[in-house]
C-alpha cells in the first residue's frame, strides 16, 4: 500500500464493526478502542455512554484506525479474480435482461446487478437520477496521523473539543501493531478560495488555542503527511433503486466527517444489500427490484438522519452568529443538550443498529 496518507484516518462504530465481522472480515486487533469526550478549551462538556456489553464486545464507541489496514483485510476476505481494477467505466446501459458497463477502452461487461459505490461524484447515481447541485457546508478541515507520542495523551480516547469558531480533535489509533494518534482541526472556510499553501501551518495555526496533546500532535507529523478536504454533501434522494441497479455509501448519501459515520455507513449499506439479494433469482427482474427495495427502504431513515445531523453541527459551531456564539456556548456547557443529543442518544442509535445486524 505504501506509506500511509492522511485521508487513510478514520474511526468506526460498533455497527460497522459487526458488519465487517459478519461479512468474514478479520477484525482483530483492528484499530485502537477509544472512549468518546466532547469538550470546550477547559474540560468535558459531555461523554458518550456506551452500554457495558458494547464496549466489551467492540471496545467502547469509536476504534480509531488507518484505512488501507482495514481495506487490506475487506480485500483478503473476498475470493480471488473477483475485482478488476485500472477499468474506466465511461456509461452505463440497462434493460430488463441485463445491466452494461462501457469502458473506455472499448470494452462492455454485462451483469445482472450493478451497485453504486463510486462516491459522492458517482456515474451511477447520475445515470439513475440526473446530477444534482452538491451542498456547501462551507467548511474544511485539515487532518493526519503520527506515531509518535506527545505530552497530554490519553490512552483509548477520543476528545472532541470545540472553541467558539474550530473544532480541534484528536484520537488514540491503532495500526498493524502500532499504537499512533490522528488528529484533525475544522473551521469554516469560502469552498471557492485558494486552498492554503502550507497545510501544516495552517493546521498549526487553529490548533494554537486548544490544550495539549493537539498541537503537538501536530507538531509531530511530517508536512507531507497532512490533507485537506472542503466538505459537501448531497441533497437526498427519495429513490436509490432502479432497474438492476442501486447505490451504496457516498454514492447514495454522501455525508461530512461530523457524523463520523460515512464509512461505517457504507459498510453497513454493503451487509443488508448482500443480505437482500442472498438466495435471490438474479435473472428475474422482479425478484431482483423486490430485494434492492427491501435493502434501502430501511436504510433511508437512518442515513438522511446521520447526514441532516452531520450538516446541522457544522451550523451550529462554525456558522452561528458572532454575537450569538456566546448563548450557544452557554447551553452547551451549562445544560444538558450536549449530553442528551450526542451522548446519550447516538448510543441509543448504535444499539439499534447492532440489533438489525445478524452474526
Amino acid at each position: 500500500m505504501g506509506r500511509d496518507k492522511p485521508g487513510n484516518i478514520l474511526n468506526l462504530w460498533p455497527p460497522p464493526l459487526k458488519a465487517l465481522r459478519a461479512l468474514g472480515v478479520d477484525t482483530e486487533d483492528l484499530g485502537s478502542p477509544t472512549d468518546t469526550e466532547f469538550r470546550n478549551l477547559r474540560g468535558v462538556r459531555a461523554h458518550v455512554k456506551q452500554d457495558p456489553e458494547t464496549r466489551r464486545a467492540y471496545g467502547g464507541g469509536f476504534i480509531g484506525l488507518l484505512r488501507p489496514e482495514l481495506y487490506e483485510r475487506m480485500l483478503a476476505a473476498i475470493p480471488p479474480d473477483t475485482l478488476r481494477f485500472n477499468q474506466h467505466v465511461t456509461h452505463i446501459e440497462q434493460n430488463e435482461q441485463t445491466v452494461t458497463l462501457h469502458f473506455a477502452d472499448g470494452a462492455t461487461a454485462e451483469h445482472d446487478v450493478l451497485v453504486g459505490a463510486d462516491g459522492i461524484d458517482s456515474l451511477v447515481r447520475r445515470t439513475l437520477w440526473g446530477d444534482t447541485p452538491k451542498r456547501e457546508h462551507r467548511l474544511h478541515i485539515f487532518g493526519g496521523s503520527t506515531f509518535t507520542d506527545v505530552p497530554g495523551t490519553e490512552p483509548n480516547m477520543s476528545v472532541l473539543t470545540h472553541s467558539r469558531t474550530v473544532q480541534g480533535s484528536w484520537t488514540t489509533i491503532r495500526h498493524k501493531g502500532r499504537d499512533g494518534f490522528q488528529w484533525w482541526v475544522l473551521t469554516a472556510t469560502d469552498p471557492d478560495a485558494p486552498a492554503p499553501s502550507d497545510f501544516k501551518a495552517a493546521a498549526t495555526m487553529l490548533a494554537a488555542e486548544f490544550p495539549a496533546p493537539l498541537p503537538g500532535l501536530i507538531a509531530q507529523t511530517e508536512r507531507d503527511n497532512v490533507q485537506r478536504w472542503v466538505l459537501r454533501d448531497r441533497p437526498r434522494l427519495k429513490q436509490w433503486s432502479k432497474g438492476r441497479s442501486t447505490l451504496v455509501g457516498d454514492a447514495a448519501h454522501p455525508t461530512s466527517p461530523y457524523a463520523a459515520y460515512g464509512t461505517g455507513m457504507s459498510i453497513e449499506d454493503g451487509y443488508f444489500l448482500g443480505r437482500a439479494l442472498r438466495g435471490v433469482n438474479l435473472t428475474d427482474l422482479a425478484a431482483v427490484q423486490n430485494a434492492l427495495q427491501s435493502y434501502e427502504d430501511p436504510r433511508k431513515p437512518h442515513t438522511a438522519r446521520q447526514v441532516q445531523q452531520a450538516w446541522i453541527l457544522g451550523k451550529v459551531f462554525h456558522h452561528t452568529p458572532a454575537p450569538l456564539r456566546p448563548v450557544r456556548d452557554f447551553i452547551l456547557d451549562h445544560t444538558p443538550l450536549l449530553q442528551k443529543a450526542a451522548g446519550d442518544t447516538n448510543p441509543r442509535e448504535i444499539q439499534k443498529q447492532l440489533a438489525l445486524i445478524q452474526d
